[in-house]
């Protein structure tokens, strides 16, 4: 078999004769067990794990984690248990596959919301696999992408459910160890099962450029190599290809900015491969003097390295009109980066240890600590998505001591990195040297500097407030939690009704029975539902998405939808097609409990169910139940903002709508002889859960008094409902 023999030929070129002949005999026992079994592709089962044990060997992984490769399936999918592979083949590779089986059944949920306990013991089975051995979770990865080259041959839902899964997990997991190679790999082909159209439109606009992009890189590279030659430096410059789901990244956050793909310039991307250290420095000097650098845009990981030890020197100069990006690196840096711990890979052998291997993955083992005190399944997969899954910021104490944090990360969340106490007691924050906000987001390079209360002092409830970003990591978000959780009960039923009905009345919703909503929160008495909202448990956040997706409740609008914004299809049950448009008298959002209106001749008015007009209405069976399809339109809502009068306060406002990308269609003021100034605004909004995040962020806005989702006309009959 070709494969078999190409798998062989890469391995003898690093491995000797007698580790060869381990995987031989992996080979003839997973050929035997998998004889008769076909994929779906109708291709036979055993080219499954020799592609996965190719993939590994690309990364020159040793002879146990190769040989496990292709046993990784037997016990799954043959019914040979593992005590046979431990008989055969050592408690090493035995164990090696028992991990890769029990990781088979990971699955996380797009929003990791509505989780299962059985998803929660595999993500920390999965966390307990990569501290013990990270060879486990390098077969699950070289597993996973040779799946996602034969997805073809699965049905469409489980395609997009496998891609889902991919992107949101083992994508971000090979970026989080630095392995480059399969990282890209697995993005393009998530993003090409998840989103054809959008991927071949990127592709298509891709290779319409390429003949211009391998003239320019020809060029840079004639002039580079002609320099280097002149101070006698040898160099191995290629072009830099940029990945297609990467470019979708860049053009998305383009468009938010109003520019297109022909904006992007920095597509253009060079390599350079030099001896040592002495030489990157060297390169750069070479490449300044030619072309002039773009300010701010030089960064050096090889003095600071990132946590999954990349390093390179990363720099974008001007050519002919076009920003070009240029990495230089060593040869050993250039392999680090695409292959990334696992190119560090070192088994222990006796009491040896890789130092430098086992400080690599520190941050993991620490992460494991932390994770053990999450007992909620909510609370575990959110610091799976934040602390590992997320890019980092490397920050310094006052002492130079380095420390990494999820981006985003604020100095809060540094002091309770630092120290539970430290965090519980701080009261603000120095970054280099200047005063900062709490919620500020720590940058590359900061040096932090927690001011801390002698004596003993409360967190605040605020910092428990999504909108007003004081804290960001579930690490931080948690150790809060806990010292609010330990407080008196009766304090936090109180200050949790309190916080349930202020979120209620600004969102204009009247819930009368709070068993309700504490039952769709899966707490079956109303006081453990309330003190879970006092000590944070339950975020208004929280509340609001479930309002919002609850199915047992109709609840998305139609009517004047916004001019830019798609239709929305509307279920009108026991009634068949009729038009439904959004009532203007009370103007229901997606999230509102709402009910349809048969009218005699504009079809089916769609209303809030506490709308005066329905409550008083007379004939009762004109009244039909709705529900609604999903759809991307924006819905008109008025919002009432009473606040101090000051220069400045409509622009801090109209800037928080514009970052939630929301469009304020109306706005009107009225000033009050006591200073005092009512606002009122009509914007477009997707649904309850972003009305109230944008609620929470104009609270936070300076003089702002309240901020109430407008009662329209819902309070006073302004006409019949004909």
């Amino acid at each position: 078999m070709t494969s078999y023999r190409e798998l062989i030929k890469k391995t003898q070129q690093y491995l000797p004769a007698d580790k060869i002949a381990v995987i031989e005999s992996a080979y003839d026992f997973a050929l035997k067990a998998h004889e008769g079994q076909s994929r779906a592709s109708g291709e036979p089962y055993i080219e499954h794990p020799l592609q996965t044990a190719l993939i590994l060997a690309e990364l020159q992984l040793d002879a146990n984690s190769i040989a496990a490769a292709l046993l990784h399936d037997i016990p799954e999918n043959c019914g040979i248990p593992v005590t046979d592979i431990q008989a055969a083949f050592g408690d090493e590779v035995a164990k090696l596959v028992d991990g890769v089986t029990k990781l088979g059944k990971l699955s996380l949920p797009g929003e990791a919301v509505a989780a299962t306990s059985n998803q929660v013991e595999n993500l920390r089975k999965m966390l307990v696999a990569m501290a013990e051995d990270l060879r486990v979770v390098f077969i699950k990865l070289a597993d996973r992408l040779h799946n996602m080259r034969t997805l073809q041959a699965l049905s469409p839902e489980r395609q997009h459910r496998i891609a889902q899964e991919t992107l949101e997990i083992y994508a971000p997991l090979s970026h989080r160890l630095g392995i480059w190679e399969l990282k890209w790999q697995l993005e393009d082909l998530s993003f090409r099962y998840l989103e054809p159209e959008k991927y071949k439109k990127v592709a298509r606009l891709v290779a319409a450029r390429r003949a211009q992009r391998e003239r320019l890189i020809t060029e840079v590279k004639q002039k580079l190599e002609a320099e280097f030659e002149k101070v006698g430096l040898k160099a191995e410059i290629s072009g830099r290809p940029k990945h297609i789901y990467s470019i979708y990244q860049k053009m998305e956050k383009y468009s938010a900015l109003g520019k297109t793909f022909d904006d992007i310039h920095d597509l253009l991307a060079l390599r350079v491969l030099v001896a040592t250290v002495q030489d990157c420095y060297s390169a750069v000097g070479v490449i300044h003097s030619l072309w002039h650098p773009l300010p701010g845009d030089f960064d050096d990981y090889i003095a600071n390295p990132k946590q999954n030890g990349y390093q390179s020197l990363h720099t974008i100069v001007m050519y002919q009109g076009t920003s070009l990006e240029m990495q230089i690196r060593t040869h050993g840096m250039h392999h680090t980066s695409e292959y990334g711990v696992a190119a560090h890979w070192r088994y222990k052998e006796g009491d040896h240890k890789d130092i430098q291997f086992e400080e690599r993955i520190s941050w993991l083992r620490q992460l494991i600590e932390w994770h053990r005190e999450l007992a909620g399944a909510e609370e575990f997969l959110e610091s799976v998505k934040t602390d590992i899954f997320i890019d980092q910021v490397f920050v310094y104490t006052p002492k130079g001591e380095i420390k990494d944090l999820p981006k985003g990360a604020t100095p809060l969340d540094f002091a309770y990195r630092i120290h539970t106490e430290l965090g519980h007691r701080c009261i603000g924050a120095k970054v280099n040297g200047s005063l900062m906000s709490l919620n500020y987001q720590l940058k590359n390079g900061d040096i932090v500097e927690i001011m801390s209360s002698k004596g003993d002092r409360a967190p605040s409830r605020d910092w428990l407030n999504p909108q007003l970003g004081y804290v960001n990591t579930s690490h931080a978000r948690e150790k809060i939690r806990q010292w609010f959780r330990k407080q008196e009960r009766a304090e936090n039923i109180e200050h949790g009704r309190e916080v349930l009905d202020k979120e209620m009345r600004r969102l204009g919703i009247k819930l009368t029975e709070r068993e309700e909503l504490a039952k769709m929160f899966n707490y079956e008495n109303v006081d453990d539902f309330l003190a879970a909202i006092g000590y944070g448990g339950v975020s208004t956040h929280q509340i609001a998405a479930k309002l919002t997706t609850q199915p047992e409740t109709p609840r998305v609008v139609s009517g004047p939808v916004l001019p830019q914004q798609s239709v929305l299809s509307v279920k009108v049950l026991g009634v068949g097609d009729m038009v439904a448009n959004l009532a203007q008298c009370c103007r229901p959002v997606p999230g509102d409990d709402i009910i349809g209106y048969v009218t005699r001749n504009r079809g089916v008015s769609i209303h809030r169910r506490d709308c005066y007009n329905i409550i008083n209405e007379d004939e009762k069976e004109r009244l039909v139940l709705v529900e609604w399809g999903e759809s991307d339109a924006l819905y008109p809502v008025n919002i009432h903002v009473e606040s101090w009068d000051r220069v400045g306060l409509m622009r801090d406002i109209t800037t928080i709508v514009a970052e939630e990308k929301l469009n304020i269609t109306a706005a009107s003021s009225v000033s009050h002889d006591d200073h005092t100034v009512s606002e009122y605004f009509t914007l477009g909004t997707k649904d309850l859960a972003q009305l109230s995040r944008l609620l929470g962020k104009i609270e936070g806005v300076r003089g702002v008094i309240s901020v109430t989702r407008a009662g329209d006309e819902s309070t006073t009959k302004s006409r019949p409902l004909t």
